[in-house]
């Protein structure tokens, strides 16, 4: 069966963006894309929320992107998409499913079809539905050496604990730290 990677930039306090929605303190440079190409070649399908999706359509498919992270924007245009919105009425971005209903069956049927393993880049709503159904099998987070002080923290609303297994971690030059998990008793 394919697992379902969440993966995320939170700063050290757990937030994953700022009080204005910034995230112009996340640390991209040549190592990260190196892992960003490895991950992008290990799966055949990326999800998303809506928006994160806006996001993420509005940068890769530019000239600027394919300026500035080739690699990353050719594999990013070229693999399949799946957006899930009740508010989005189109997906136009190259390779995009919209998915306006029946999230977690969706998730379910993906996960049994045959291929690579799905991941997740942000949409910390869509993650926190999933994982409050059980469907995330495994979670990255990129720690940034930053404390912001306020913003909106990951999986905000959780409704219950959500007990997790080190799986493996890996630092970066840049001081970020990649912590990996699993939820426990999976």
């Amino acid at each position: 069966m394919r697992k379902i990677i969440f993966q995320m930039l939170i700063s050290l306090d757990g937030y994953f963006e700022g009080l204005n929605k910034e995230l112009d303190w996340h640390i991209v440079d040549d190592e990260f894309n190196e892992y960003a190409s490895e991950v992008l070649d290990a799966v055949d399908v990326i999800l998303f929320g809506r928006v994160t999706y806006q996001l993420m359509a509005g940068y890769w498919p530019t000239s600027a992107a394919r300026t500035d992270d080739p690699i990353i924007a050719e594999k990013m245009n070229r693999l399949p998409k799946i957006v899930f919105s009740k508010t989005l009425t189109k997906a136009e971005w190259n390779n995009t499913r919209l998915v306006r209903e029946n999230v977690e069956e969706e998730i379910s049927q993906l996960k049994r079809q045959p291929g690579k393993d799905l991941v997740i880049f942000g949409s910390s709503d869509l993650t926190l539905s999933l994982s409050e159904s059980g469907l995330i099998d495994e979670y990255r987070l990129f720690v940034i050496p930053l404390f912001l002080g306020a913003g909106k923290p990951v999986l905000h609303g959780l409704k219950g604990r959500l007990r997790l297994e080190l799986l493996r971690t890996r630092q970066f030059k840049s001081g970020v730290v990649l912590l990996c998990y699993r939820p426990k008793n999976q």
